[in-house]
């Protein structure tokens, strides 16, 4: 039975009453799925979902993280759940009705996902918000979890011909125990590892690389080491924003889908990737909320940017990601000179990037003695929340299929994703997702910070076409 990484435990420890760490989508569906349908899609293909049948086994007195046990008896009416919206049953009461499903903490006592199909969306469609604990998945995973579910054609595929994977139970107690004293003493070596490997790349470390010398000193290994040559990446202070801080535990979500054929003819008028029109929307739509909430800075936002490290078409349990941080040039007025500015710094910070620095993350929590490590992660998110916070926002683009999907037979027409705010990472995330055209994009907010977020992802539109106006003064 697989324990969970110090990575993985890590998202839920630093979990309080205003961090929840939810990760979730909100499908929009053409047609009305019936819940009974959707428990009987779930009876067949649930065992072959091992996220979605196993909770948590912990350690008896926290000595170590917890493991994954298998639920046999999965309660499906607890876990599959349906609800309505009251007429017109328009967009803004459903995303509403996602902000508060979003902020509620799921029961560690079962399998830590929930899904809810929302029924009276205008137009005869519904939505299904389906959400997992990211101590279970990252990105990449719960897109798979969900794949899971779908099919690629009206009428579900029937089961897999191989008998379904059976977890070995967990240890018992007394081995747990055991098991903890080990990795206690293990902690020694797994710290100096990581000092030994984040040396050469503390200028890549958010936090670390704002102290006095940690440029330098980065540079100096990487020259003694013999290590390749790269591009240095910019000294990134974090301007305060309306978003800055530490979080309240409500949120606010709304959503957006750009045509996605738009997004690549200003990459092909501009010579850039995909990638970088969608930062510089980004950019674009906070400079104007900026605008109208307190004034833009005079300086780059700083953006969390997640980055996978699972090998392509890898699965597996569990987080295999990291975060990297991204200068985005929301104090560069011109649409055209913005996304210039961008496609350097995704240039940059591609060069630097290699999976193997990269996983600097993961060694840092496995240095951490697992009996601490709650009680010092919620007190590091406290204090980097008030006092120094790495970033700005989470900005992050996950490239999904471009071909319709179904669920039950219903065509899924979008898929927004829906994820995380922290006191780190500040009351703003944007995630999109690419599928069958479109470029559905989803906006969290924290309520008091950034109150109407339907208005910044109006102005998500509204940079996209500002880069198309640009586009066409570029020389042909």
């Amino acid at each position: 039975m697989p324990q969970l990484t110090a990575l993985d435990a890590q998202f839920l420890h630093f979990e309080t009453a205003t961090n929840i760490a939810n990760i979730a989508g909100l499908a929009i569906l053409d047609g009305d799925l019936h819940r009974a349908d959707l428990q009987a899609l779930l009876e067949q293909r649930l065992p072959y979902v091992p996220a979605l049948r196993r909770k948590l086994a912990p350690v008896p007195l926290g000595l170590d993280h917890p493991y994954w046990m298998q639920e046999d008896d999965l309660d499906l009416d607890y876990h599959v759940r349906e609800i309505g919206l009251p007429p017109p049953g328009d967009e803004r009461q459903l995303a509403e009705q996602v902000s508060r499903l979003h902020a509620r903490r799921l029961d560690r006592r079962r399998p830590l996902w929930e899904i809810y199909l929302i029924h009276g969306l205008a137009g005869g469609r519904m939505g299904l918000y389906t959400k997992i604990h990211h101590a279970a998945v990252d990105g990449v995973g719960g897109a798979d979890v969900l794949a899971a579910l779908l099919d690629t054609g009206p009428r579900p595929a029937p089961p897999p011909e191989a008998e379904p994977e059976r977890d070995a139970p967990p240890p018992g107690q007394a081995e747990m125990l055991a098991r903890g004293v080990a990795r206690l003493a293990g902690n020694p070596a797994h710290a100096v590892r990581f000092a030994s490997m984040a040396v050469p790349y503390l200028d890549e470390i958010p936090v670390v690389s704002a102290l006095p010398g940690a440029r330098f000193v980065s540079g100096l290994a990487r020259r003694l080491a013999g290590a390749r040559q790269v591009p240095d990446l910019p000294t990134l202070p974090v301007p305060r924003t309306p978003f800055s801080g530490p979080v309240s535990e409500h949120r606010r979500f709304a959503y957006v889908s750009l045509p996605l054929d738009e997004l690549k003819q200003v990459r092909k008028a501009f010579g850039v990737t995909v990638n970088d029109v969608v930062m510089a929307v980004c950019a674009g739509a906070l400079r104007g909320w900026l605008a109208a909430h307190g004034g833009v800075p005079s300086q780059p936002l700083v953006a969390g940017v997640p980055f996978s490290l699972r090998d392509a078409g890898a699965e597996g349990p569990g987080n295999q990601v990291t975060i990297m941080t991204a200068p985005l040039a929301v104090h560069v007025a011109d649409p055209a000179d913005r996304l210039q500015h961008v496609r350097q710094a995704m240039r940059r910070l591609k060069d630097r990037f290699s999976p193997a620095s990269a996983r600097w993350l993961r060694e840092f929590s496995e240095s951490m003695p697992a009996a601490l490590m709650g009680l010092a992660s919620r007190s590091a998110f406290a204090l980097l929340g008030q006092a120094a916070p790495p970033i700005n926002l989470i900005v992050s683009n996950v490239p999904g299929p471009q071909f319709p999907l179904y669920v039950c037979g219903a065509r899924l027409l979008h898929h927004y994703p829906v994820s995380v705010i922290s006191d780190v990472s500040g009351g703003v995330n944007i995630t999109a997702f690419s599928y069958d055209g479109s470029l559905d994009i989803g906006v969290v907010t924290d309520r008091a910070m950034v109150p109407d977020a339907w208005e910044l992802a109006g102005y998500l539109r509204d940079a996209l076409a500002d880069l198309r106006d640009a586009e066409a003064d570029v020389p042909r």
